[in-house]
């Protein structure tokens, strides 16, 4: 009988692992980054430091779930399942409708 355990594992990864991976990703796809750093106003050598910043990674999340196209790009390149993607976008996500929480 095959095990699950490494889907599993693959589907219950940290969100900030997730997070961490998608801006390297996305550093390494240079007309996306430059999009998204231009719609958050962050300066490339502000990164560092934003990281730190619960609303960078929301945001940066948004920036990756809000195009389908993208976010399975991602995981494709980075072997990411998308329902670990979708948690982790949850997670750095505010409270409201869609995450249950009121």
């Amino acid at each position: 009988m095959q095990s699950n355990f490494k889907k599993s594992k693959q589907l219950a990864a940290d969100p900030n692992q997730t997070a961490i991976a998608v801006l390297a990703w996305l550093a390494n796809e240079p007309d996306l980054f430059g999009r998204f750093l231009a719609l958050t106003g962050v300066e490339p050598a502000q990164v560092r430091n934003a990281i730190n910043e619960p609303g960078f990674l929301h945001g940066m999340m948004d920036f990756l779930m809000n195009h389908e196209p993208t976010a399975l790009a991602f995981c494709e390149a980075t072997g990411t399942a998308p329902e670990a993607l979708n948690a982790a976008w949850l997670h750095f996500s505010a409270p409201g409708l869609g995450s249950g929480e009121y």
